[in-house]
């Protein structure tokens, strides 16, 4: 991804304005310095004059925690791999009365995942984010908005316009659509992939002006909130239907015992797709197949309703922390 300086300033700047960062503030980084997450981390930093403690993973969260307490940490950046190994420990044995926000971003945290960590960090400022490297940051969740709408994801950040297009590429007021990313932040294309450059910067409202076409669906609500929906080429469509995975996801976790829970579409000869469930569990859980399939016959609508599931003992990931989905859609696939 080509991004000038003009391309990483603003959106720095931007959110240094809404996390309100501060030469006071010290940030414990686990992320890789290779994804834009982590590294922005430091550039953030170096711009307010706040440290940044860097540790090399959350391979073992003990210890990160205790360096959270040690260095009296203001900041924590995670990621939703992260939130489901957080919630799986006692967090009253530390002192995080520092803490003053976490974030999260890469992948959209699973709304089970935020009703658990206000409910047992109720002084800390949870920021619900959502980005492409294309662009670095797109949006964030006011924390005072989060307890009202947890699932969305908010409202376009300072110095950028976002807005959502059909698939002939007329706006949209309402309903489904693929988000546009419009302002000093948007890169300036891929490196020496001209057609890759082309499928995802198209012409804008000005003359010369390019814009980004994200390749994810979002749906809008009437105050303009907006909230994941799916990549174009993650919705999973069975018996003539479309299924957003994010709305399956966020129904598992609502079961008590889920650690992680990924949702993908395997070939099927009569439905054209059929939608898989897989999940880890929480130490001590014993959920079974059918109690997840239970639930989701209760809370969602009977195509929507996984026809597989399969336990795991541990999740594949990216190098970035997320599920990696091509992974099990693969693994899927060949079985």
């Amino acid at each position: 991804v080509m991004m000038t300086h003009q391309n990483i300033d603003t959106p720095a700047t931007s959110i240094i304005t809404y996390l309100e960062g501060t030469p006071d503030d010290v940030i414990l980084n686990v992320l890789p310095l290779s994804f834009d997450y982590g590294l922005y981390q430091v550039l953030m930093a170096f711009r307010v004059g706040a440290r940044v403690v860097l540790e090399r993973s959350f391979t073992f969260p003990h210890a990160v925690l205790e360096t959270l307490v040690s260095e009296r940490v203001t900041g924590f950046p995670i990621v939703p791999t992260i939130s489901a190994l957080l919630l799986q420990m006692d967090l009253g044995k530390y002192d995080l009365s520092s803490l003053r926000y976490v974030t999260n971003t890469a992948a959209a945290l699973p709304t089970a995942h935020i009703l658990e960590l206000r409910q047992r960090l109720p002084h800390v400022r949870l920021y619900s984010m959502y980005g492409l490297t294309e662009c670095k940051r797109v949006w964030y969740l006011p924390p005072e908005q989060i307890d009202g709408r947890p699932a969305s994801v908010g409202r376009g950040m300072p110095n950028e316009e976002v807005y959502l297009v059909d698939e002939k590429g007329n706006r949209l007021a309402s309903g489904v659509g693929e988000l546009v990313v419009r302002g000093s932040n948007v890169m300036k294309g891929y490196w020496q992939l001209p057609d890759e450059t082309a499928r995802m910067l198209r012409p804008g409202p000005l003359p010369g002006e390019m814009v980004l076409h994200s390749g994810d669906l979002f749906r809008i609500d009437e105050e303009g909130y907006l909230y994941f929906v799916g990549r174009k080429d993650d919705i999973i469509k069975t018996r003539g239907e479309k299924v957003s995975p994010r709305e399956v996801e966020n129904v598992i976790y609502e079961l008590a015992g889920v650690a992680e829970a990924a949702v993908v579409g395997v070939p099927d000869a009569v439905l054209g797709q059929a939608v898989k469930a897989v999940l880890t569990l929480r130490e001590g859980a014993t959920l079974g197949e059918q109690d997840v399939l239970r639930h989701c016959s209760r809370r969602l609508e009977n195509f929507m309703v996984p026809k597989l599931v399969e336990f795991r003992e541990a999740m594949p990931k990216t190098g970035t922390g997320k599920i990696d989905k091509k992974t099990l859609h693969a693994a899927a696939t060949a079985d």
